[in-house]
């Protein structure tokens, strides 16, 4: 009779822990949150959407000569004899022209840019390469440099710390402007440039 009792309590006490899961079902949870990824040193942070940022390092140089030469000489004469007849009034006479040219001319010229400019991603082409573009501005003693990229890049030239080279940009617009005394000093007055334009 005892051992009736003892099993059924233990029956009792079993349908009372099933009912008790049943009642309040656990569900599992991961041990990583759901802003792990952005937070994680493993996490890949290279550019992939519209609005993230991608560091442009600006390695270029440039250079052109170019040289001409021309020469042009011409001359011609004439001799006229004296009259006869009617015409002997008209004496001996002659007449010369020349003329000639000369010019030699030549250009060099040489440019080279280095900066870091860290751009965002404007569009994402529909094979996946990113429109990028990127603006910035410098201010020193009443002088103003000002910086604009903008471009196309392809996410496998993505370097893992999300820098890519200037030289792997599609379609590249690398734009240097300066404003202030010095750049000014560097110009052209605007009496010599009408000179210029017009000789």
């Amino acid at each position: 009779m005892n051992n009736l009792i003892n099993r059924l309590g233990c029956l009792v006490l079993g349908l009372g822990l099933v009912l008790l899961i049943t009642a309040n079902p656990v569900a599992a949870q991961s041990l990583w949150s759901d802003t792990a990824s952005a937070t994680s040193l493993f996490a890949d942070h290279k550019a992939r959407a519209v609005g993230d940022v991608v560091t442009i390092i600006i390695n270029e140089s440039s250079s052109a000569t170019r040289s001409g030469n021309a020469t042009n000489t011409k001359s011609s004469s004439t001799d006229m004899n004296a009259g006869v007849g009617i015409f002997k009034w008209i004496g001996e006479a002659s007449a010369g022209q020349a003329d000639s040219f000369k010019a030699n001319g030549s250009l060099s010229n040489t440019n080279k840019v280095s900066a870091k400019l860290t751009t965002t991603v404007t569009e994402i082409k529909p094979n996946g390469n990113m429109v990028i573009t990127g603006t910035q501005n410098i201010n020193q003693n009443g002088e103003e440099q000002k910086i604009i990229v903008s471009g196309v890049i392809r996410p496998e030239d993505l370097m893992a710390d999300n820098t890519v080279l200037s030289s792997y940009v599609a379609d590249a617009q690398i734009r240097i402007d300066g404003k202030g005394p010095i750049a000014g000093k560097q110009r052209q007055g605007i009496l010599s440039q009408i000179f210029n334009f017009l000789f």
